[in-house]
């Protein structure tokens, strides 16, 4: 076990020189502990990894690696496509991510704000505000622009959004489980209904109840990338781009008050 002076020495020196106490030399160590450098090696137990653990233990990153922040959300979204929300342990976390749990608090706070996180990393929010932003004269363009988004979001690796609605599915009681998919997929829906609620009003979809609207755009093709994977071990499947086409004209011949030409 390294001793808490060491420990405390490494830190002294990171500080003083304004880097990780991975880049400070273990001479540098040695001299802020006021020991030889063989003595420390010998405190060490020979190896300099001792040194960087004994830090990571007091929650503080000792650098030599990207940021834990980075290192956490990867490694939780690998967890949630693998294996799925009840996987997501912040011991497992840290595991993944060769960092503690104790950093993992220190950086966000908890379990809840990590997911967040992970979703922020993961989501089509992005591409969903790019494609809603484009302008309103082409109806057509932007609802391919949608399906896209929508669909590149469910077949990217590792697959987090397949991975919390399948969770949300599952367990449908688990407030836990309710909580993440609202604060996901509901935030997505929330774009898309306030986009289709701007179409009808300026009338060029279908003064329809929203909600069922909201269900015949987004249902179909979150059903058919969601279950891709399974499909395509059984049956021939068309190529992304042509399926997404396809949804497209499917949804504005049943929605638009004037559907585009077959």
């Amino acid at each position: 076990m390294v001793p808490g002076e060491v420990v405390e020495a490494a830190l002294r020196a990171a500080r003083k020189r304004d880097v990780p106490v991975a880049d400070v030399p273990l001479i540098a160590v040695a001299e802020e502990a006021g020991i030889s450098r063989s003595t420390l090696l010998r405190r060490l137990g020979g190896s300099r990894a001792a040194l960087d653990e004994a830090v990571r233990a007091t929650g503080i990153d000792p650098g030599g690696q990207r940021p834990v922040r980075e290192r956490a959300i990867e490694a939780t979204a690998r967890l949630l496509g693998s294996s799925g929300l009840g996987s997501v342990t912040l011991e497992r976390v840290a595991e993944g991510a060769t960092c503690s749990v104790h950093s993992l608090y220190a950086t966000f706070g908890g379990r809840d704000a990590l997911l967040r996180a992970v979703y922020d990393r993961y989501s089509p929010d992005v591409d969903l505000d790019a494609a809603l932003a484009s302008p309103r004269d082409d109806l057509t363009t932007t609802v391919r622009a949608i399906f896209r988004a929508l669909a590149d979001s469910l077949r990217r690796e590792p697959r987090v959004l397949p991975a919390i609605i399948a969770e949300a599915l599952a367990r449908p009681h688990d407030p836990a489980a309710q909580a993440v998919y609202q604060q996901s997929i509901g935030r997505m829906l929330e774009k898309i209904s306030g986009w289709i609620a701007e179409e009808a009003a300026a009338g060029r979809i279908r003064d329809l109840p929203l909600f069922p609207l909201v269900q015949q755009m987004t249902g179909p093709v979150i059903s058919y990338f969601l279950l891709t994977p399974v499909y395509e071990q059984f049956v021939g499947l068309p190529h992304p781009d042509d399926a997404i086409e396809t949804f497209t004209e499917t949804f504005l011949r049943a929605a638009a008050t004037s559907p585009p030409t077959p």
